[in-house]
């Protein structure tokens, strides 16, 4: 029985191994001429208070990649020299378990910036590994330039300050929906905070993440995912559409899991 486990564990790592190919480098030290990725980076938390110059610099120093699916941007435990704005495609974000299961962290879409905590962590690693859902295209800013900025300019410290503090503030929502020990009730407010008003007004939605992915992240097996989503729709509270889920009465999901 234990080299059964054995063999699973490293066979799940292998398969992280093979999909770790470089990522394809799209341009160095300058601009490319096309700056239409980079609006959302200048209304970014970390960016939207930096002066123009100071932008420039960044992205001067920054690095575009572009990914293919399935391809890993970082692993786990690796040394961290870089944070990254995701410019286009979807990545999701997981860790090995002790067993070799990988468990789904986060999903990351377009606008989003993803281990900017390497700006403050010491020593700087990857806590978990970054893989491309899809091609995608991300650019890779230096730790090191963003820390120099910070260091001269008090504002944008506050600035990084604040974003981690809304982060930290999502995070804890994350951790409240795991805490909910019933699986269906999990998948239910996992459901409801994908609605942009929440609970208040009904509408569709779609999942981030394949559907065994989202499994993963709710601490649940996909065929346990699979019955209770069947079990919503066949009672009239969700309608399926492949990854689209139309929701229109979220009270009513709500009061089902209370």
């Amino acid at each position: 029985m234990h080299d059964m486990k054995e063999d699973k564990t490293m066979v799940a790592m292998q398969s992280t191994e093979t999909r770790y190919t470089k990522p394809v480098l799209v341009a160095t030290n300058k601009l490319t001429g096309d700056e239409s990725g980079l609006e959302p980076l200048r209304n970014h938390a970390l960016f939207n208070t930096l002066s123009d110059s100071d932008l420039q610099n960044v992205i001067l120093q920054s690095r575009r990649l572009r990914l293919g699916h399935h391809q890993l941007l970082y692993r786990q435990d690796m040394p961290a020299h870089h944070f990254f704005f995701v410019m286009s495609g979807r990545l999701r974000l997981y860790r090995l378990d002790s067993s070799g299961i990988d468990r789904t962290l986060d999903s990351i879409a377009p606008g989003d910036c993803f281990a900017e905590v390497m700006i403050y962590a010491d020593p700087p690693r990857y806590a978990c590994y970054a893989e491309a859902l899809k091609s995608s295209e991300v650019l890779m800013i230096p730790v090191k330039a963003y820390q120099d900025m910070l260091d001269k300019n008090p504002e944008y410290a506050h600035a990084a300050l604040r974003h981690y503090a809304q982060r930290a503030v999502s995070r804890f929502h994350d951790l409240e929906i795991m805490t909910v020990q019933n699986a269906r009730d999990r998948l239910i407010r996992y459901l409801i905070d994908l609605l942009p008003n929440g609970a208040a007004e009904g509408g569709e939605v779609e999942l981030p993440l394949p559907k065994c992915l989202v499994a993963s992240r709710l601490a649940m097996q996909p065929e346990t995912f699979s019955r209770i989503l069947a079990d919503l729709k066949s009672n009239g509270l969700v309608r399926v559409n492949r990854s689209k889920l139309f929701i229109s009465d979220p009270k009513r999901l709500i009061e089902i899991s209370q």
